[in-house]
């Protein structure tokens, strides 16, 4: 049996963000039609725009590996949508609607960091330098919606589902 690479490591976890990206870019417009805050409907329409553009970087990552675009079923951010989604429902027309929202779109963002992250180093060890960096402009913007996402929470939606109870 042959013994498998970190070049065929990275390859097959790169197909797997990318697929959960484009799976991400289909689920972010449900996500804000569903929020009733009009500053968490428009965090989702940034981040829809971001994620266009870090798809767009994936394929560019690609290219620099000589690979064709192409991702792989993630099991686990289907789970995380899925549980995303069913939120939506069983929260509508509930006040702690948005914070369930937000929770779902964070355990996304913690997956994809937790993705990116690894994908940057292994892509630094490799001698990578222009994946890695593509890989860490990535890396930087979903802290940031991470962060932007905590503080949407914290500043109003948290003790608004809260003062509803």
């Amino acid at each position: 049996m042959k013994t498998k690479t970190l070049e065929e490591l990275f390859h097959e976890t790169l197909k797997d963000i990318y697929y959960a990206e484009r799976k991400i870019l289909r689920a972010l417009p449900k996500m804000a039609r569903g929020a009733n805050s009009e500053e968490l409907k428009a965090a989702f329409q940034k981040h829809e725009e971001e994620t266009q553009m870090q798809v767009e970087r994936l394929q560019q990552v690609f290219e620099l590996i000589g690979k064709p675009a192409r991702g792989k079923t993630c099991p686990a951010i289907d789970g995380i949508i899925e549980e995303g989604e069913e939120a939506l429902q069983a929260f509508a027309n509930s006040p702690a609607l948005d914070a369930s929202l937000i929770a779902a779109a964070q355990a996304v963002e913690h997956y994809e960091i937790a993705r990116y992250g690894t994908l940057h180093r292994w892509a630094q060890v490799m001698g990578m330098k222009d994946a890695a960096k593509l890989l860490d402009q990535t890396l930087q913007e979903e802290g940031m919606t991470d962060e932007s996402l905590t503080q949407l929470a914290d500043g109003s939606i948290n003790q608004a589902a809260l003062q509803a109870a």
